[in-house]
């Protein structure tokens, strides 16, 4: 069995009267490609804000693990990479000087931040834009950028929310493909997705979240053969098919902020 890395533990997470997560258990392995299914509002972000100590639970633990050690989740944090929804990008600075930034913020030097960047800015074909200015970036420019910010420091684990959502079908494929690379490679990659074709195609275990509790855990063809269907989609329906509840929203100025903080130590407004 892969060594565990991240373990939480019956976490459950609410926001005043609306319970986001409720008694939720599950480890996450090197060397996987976890990708966590669900609807909006299903809780798959404040899975993922839980994993890199932006939110504490509100009952119950997560903890990670170094040498098979369990440490407290902001004891991680050098070993985790996260590509937020919001990129947050610094609009006056380049693609480079927004990832050289963070590099510098976790100890990594120039030259070892260039060498990372450059290899996978190639294979996401940005390698010419890496000194232009981000302001007037396309969606899919700034998301290829975060991905890169996210990987300069050799993270352990990357944290990807919704990676692909709003970019076009080249951008999407690329990202799928470094994803995938970075799990042949023995990676550890988890994200959030809507798309079950993409989680089918890229994942090798798929966590299907529906009203903030855990459906099902499995590889794309375990939940297939258990659900007795034909394909994700349908064991999808099947697994989550008590209506979804109402999405709910945060202050959206307030967690962007706190991604802010989390990516690069300030706390202010994006610029």
């Amino acid at each position: 069995m892969p060594e565990v890395l991240l373990k939480v533990s019956d976490v459950t997470k609410s926001f005043s009267e609306v319970t986001a997560l409720s008694t939720v258990s599950v480890d996450f392995h090197a060397g996987e490609v976890v990708g966590l299914v669900g609807g909006n509002g299903a809780g798959k972000t404040t899975l993922l804000r839980l994993l890199c100590g932006l939110y504490q639970p509100t009952t119950g633990s997560v903890q990670g693990l170094v040498d098979s050690e369990a440490v407290d989740i902001h004891q991680m944090r050098e070993h985790v990479g996260v590509v937020p929804e919001a990129t947050g990008l610094y609009a006056r600075l380049t693609a480079w000087e927004n990832i050289r930034y963070h590099s510098r913020l976790n100890g990594i030097d120039d030259d070892m931040s260039w060498t990372r960047t450059e290899r996978f800015a190639k294979l996401l074909n940005f390698d010419q834009d890496l000194h232009r200015s981000t302001r007037g970036f396309s969606r899919g420019m700034r998301q290829k950028t975060a991905l890169l910010r996210a990987l300069s420091h050799g993270p352990k684990i990357l944290l990807l929310d919704e990676p692909t959502g709003g970019l076009d079908v080249t951008s999407a494929r690329m990202v799928r493909k470094l994803v995938r690379k970075l799990g042949d490679e023995g990676g550890t990659v988890i994200y959030s997705t809507h798309n079950l074709a993409e989680a089918e195609q890229v994942c090798d275990r798929i966590i299907i979240i529906h009203n903030g509790t855990i459906r099902a855990d499995g590889k794309p063809s375990e939940l297939i053969s258990a659900t007795d269907c034909e394909n994700l989609e349908e064991a999808y329906v099947a697994l989550s098919e008590d209506d979804a509840r109402t999405e709910t929203t945060e202050d959206e100025g307030k967690i962007a902020r706190a991604w802010r903080k989390l990516l690069t130590g300030k706390g202010g407004k994006n610029e």
